[in-house]
This record gives structure tokens, sequence and C-alpha cells, in this order.
């Protein structure tokens, strides 16, 4: 009667574990990639998110962001930033550029932010994957405050600018994606083109670390609270006459820039900065492998000049 029951149990994980498996969660497509150029798009409907940006999400944000997700994220990792006074130099709404190969890269940078800035800072997220469901996209929005944008081109959603013109800076990942492999990927020309129709500074920012703490695949950072580090730069501003295209490749340079400076010293980026020969941080020419072994190597302990995350 024990083995019996005992069979039947193992029987019984193993089905459901193979339902969930090929359960279908979210409302994704189920399409092959060879065959999406041939399916007929479907209409979609815009998930509201304004309701994030009302007094009472915010108190609710703060909660969530400084209580929860802060007491675990210090739990998880060991993040330390650096360039906060680079902050005081920007007066008014900004876009927040970073590169991106880590779900953990969103948290650090709305939990390394200054209080009043944070509060006034808006997320765009990818619409197709934090936007395919109710449940998610309202989690997201609530906890980040989130607002879905389009990354398979289309048209350039107006929420990024609307928000801007309301005084919040928004935070744009550049990649579209995270990063395969924690290098960096092309910038595309979003944040550039935002910046310069609204006439806004970009504030760069670098981050270091966080795809050997939770690279893609993973629903929770490695043990061993890894450090990450993330480094904030002076603002840029579109210069006179400047077209997206034009300014790109500079907020790509300044977020390179942090990189290097982070893997180095500041003396020895800024020399390399005002020689031109920054290193492209789209790491060596090589097996997958050696990309994400040589991406993954550990962080040096803080520095003495390196603020602690509070």
């Amino acid at each position: 009667m024990g083995t019996n029951l005992v069979k039947f149990s193992r029987d019984t994980v193993r089905d459901v574990q193979q339902v969930a498996r090929g359960w279908r969660w979210g409302r994704r497509p189920q399409v092959p990639r060879s065959a999406e150029p041939y399916v007929i798009p479907r209409e979609t409907t815009v998930f509201p998110t304004k309701w994030a940006r009302t007094p009472a999400a915010i108190a609710v944000r703060e909660v969530l962001l400084k209580g929860a997700l802060n007491s675990v994220m210090r739990y998880e990792v060991n993040p330390q930033v650096s360039g906060l006074d680079s902050l005081t130099k920007v007066h008014g709404p900004a876009v927040i550029v970073a590169n991106h190969s880590s779900h953990l890269d969103t948290p650090l940078v709305l939990c390394t932010l200054p209080d009043a800035m944070r509060r006034k800072t808006a997320v765009a997220a990818a619409a197709d994957y934090f936007f395919d469901t109710w449940w998610r996209a309202t989690a997201s929005a609530i906890m980040f405050n989130t607002f879905p944008i389009e990354r398979r081109g289309g048209k350039l959603s107006q929420t990024p600018g609307d928000l801007l013109e309301d005084g919040w800076n928004v935070v744009v990942f550049p990649e579209g994606t995270r990063s395969p492999d924690g290098w960096m990927e092309r910038f595309r020309m979003g944040a550039a083109y935002i910046a310069v129709e609204h006439g806004v500074p970009v504030i760069p920012v670098g981050i270091k670390g966080s795809f050997a703490a939770m690279p893609r695949g993973r629903g929770w950072p490695v043990p061993g609270r890894p450090t990450v580090a993330v480094r904030y730069g002076d603002p840029i501003y579109p210069l006179e006459g400047e077209t997206p295209r034009e300014f790109a490749p500079r907020i790509s340079a300044a977020v390179s820039a942090l990189l290097d400076e982070e893997a180095t010293t500041w003396w020895e980026a800024r020399r390399r900065v005002a020689a031109g020969t920054s290193p492209a941080q789209t790491g060596p020419d090589a097996a997958r492998w050696r990309r994400v072994w040589e991406s993954t190597t550990p962080i040096k302990p803080a520095a003495s000049k390196r603020r602690a995350w509070k």
C-alpha cells in the first residue's frame, strides 16, 4: 500500500510538471519565428498606466521599493553606486539611459536614484513582454511605474513625450532587450529621438555585474551576494541642429565610457575619452562561452570614493 502511494505521488507530480511546462500562461502568440511574417497582426489595446502615477499609487510604490524590494535586493546582491553628484546638474525632466543585461537593471536604477527623483520617474517597458497579460502589466506598473512601448518597429509611442512634458523622468534601455552575454548591444535611436524632440538632457548610466548576478533565464539572483556597480554620468544635451541619428552614438559612447571607468579608473577613462580611444563595450570577438566568461569577471570591492547603497 505504501509503495503504491509513493508511486502514485511521483506520477502525479510528474504529470503536473508536464502540464505546467505546456500550459499557455500568457497570451503570447505560439507562432514559429519563421512564420511570423505571414501572420496577420491582430489589433491590440494599449494597457492604461496613468493610474500608476496618481498620488496613491506613488505612495504604494514608495513602500514597495524602499521597503520590500530594497531589503530583498540588498540581501541578494551587493550594489555599489557612484556618480550621484552628476544628478545635481540636472534641473527638470530627463531621459535616463542605461545598458541592459538583466531584469535587475530596472530595480537597480530606481532604488539608487535620490528619493525625490525616483518619485517622478517612469520606465519604458516592452509591450510584448510586460504588457501581454493584465496581471504582469498591473504588477510592473505599480512596482516600477512602467508604461508600454513597442520595441519591434511601428509607430513610436507618444507616452514618453507626454510624461516629459508633465515633468516626469523617463528610463529607457536603448538596446531594446537584455544582452544575451552581458556585453553592450547596438543602441537604437528611440532615446535619442525623445531627447532631441523634447529638448531634454540624457543621463547616462553604466551598470556592470548585473548579468553575472542574474543573467537571462534566471528568475532570481545567483547565490553569494555578487557585487553590482551602478555608475551615473554627467548629463548630455542635444546640440542645436543635431539629429537623433547623430546624437545616438554620443549616448552610446557615454555609457561605454562609464563602463570603462568602472573597469579601470576615472582618470584613465577620461584620458581615453579625450583621445578618442575608449574601448568598445561590445566584448571580444570570440565564442559565446568566452564572451560570457569575460563579462562575468567579479567586480573589485568598493573603493572609498564610492557610496554604498542606502
